[in-house]
């Protein structure tokens, strides 16, 4: 049984699980009779979705927009950023506590505010790029100084100028970690667009898939705020799984942590 399922590919096992999950959900549901307005069944939800595609799905592109727009803006800042800490250690000091202290505010506190000075697609991309922007400069920052110690001697004994040290042998060192901030950083900046987008949906400025859902509350049309989660969640796995190929594409060669991905 062992090496039959070894041999299955490796998204086989928690695909079924899956469906075997969502068939347990549905039987439930009808057996034990449970209205929609508090637990639609799986075939329900689907059919909403086809049903109301006029509604949410473009929502939904709104919502991926600003994610995407948040999420670019966040790895160019975060890398140009994190390049200026690695070339004048004086700027990691003087600008990375202003990047600690956005980054423990909690977002919900901060979108309300944003919703107030700015106009609603500003307050909402700006809220994403907030959430997006931390994990990645942390992370492209550590890689940078995670340089192995002999091979910065080396360089230093070769005469390698600091630009030179930058850019043939701390970067090509932290593209991993870089990589692995941006796994992080694209699914935050689509949980701070959905958090924006609640925020400026109780303004009465809202247009994004979030604003779907809570409209859908209010009018207690349970089957479509079911169907919205689920076009969130659909987004954000193919946020990690895009991010995840990126990363394997550009490791696969020469670093450990893609090739035994592969095994």
């Amino acid at each position: 049984m062992r090496h039959w399922l070894s041999r299955l590919p490796g998204f086989f096992p928690p695909l079924l699980v899956f469906l075997a999950a969502l068939g347990l959900w549905e039987a439930i549901v009808r057996v034990a009779a449970i209205p929609p307005y508090i637990l639609p069944a799986p075939s329900l939800i689907v059919a909403t979705l086809y049903n109301d595609r006029a509604i949410l799905f473009p929502a939904l592109w709104i919502t991926v927009e600003i994610t995407f727009g948040a999420f670019l803006a966040a790895t160019l800042g975060g890398v140009l950023l994190a390049l200026c800490f690695a070339r004048w250690p004086w700027a990691e000091r003087c600008f990375l506590p202003f990047a600690i202290i956005l980054q423990v505010t909690p977002i919900v506190a901060i979108a309300p505010l944003l919703v107030i000075y700015l106009d609603a697609d500003s307050a909402v991309l700006t809220c994403a790029f907030l959430v997006a922007f931390f994990p990645i400069l942390a992370n492209t920052s550590l890689g940078l100084a995670a340089t192995d110690r002999m091979l910065v001697d080396l360089f230093t004994f070769y005469g390698a100028s600091r630009s030179q040290m930058l850019w043939w042998l701390r970067w090509p060192s932290g593209l991993p970690y870089f990589l692995g901030g941006l796994r992080i950083g694209g699914g935050l900046a689509l949980i701070g667009a959905i958090v924006a987008e609640l925020a400026a949906g109780a303004a009465g400025k809202g247009a994004g898939l979030a604003f779907r859902i809570t409209e859908a509350g209010y009018r207690l049309n349970i089957p479509r705020m079911f169907a919205g989660l689920t076009l969130i969640s659909l987004t954000g796995i193919t946020i990690f799984f895009l991010l995840s190929a990126v990363s394997r594409l550009l490791l696969r060669h020469w670093h450990e942590s893609a090739r035994s991905s592969e095994r």
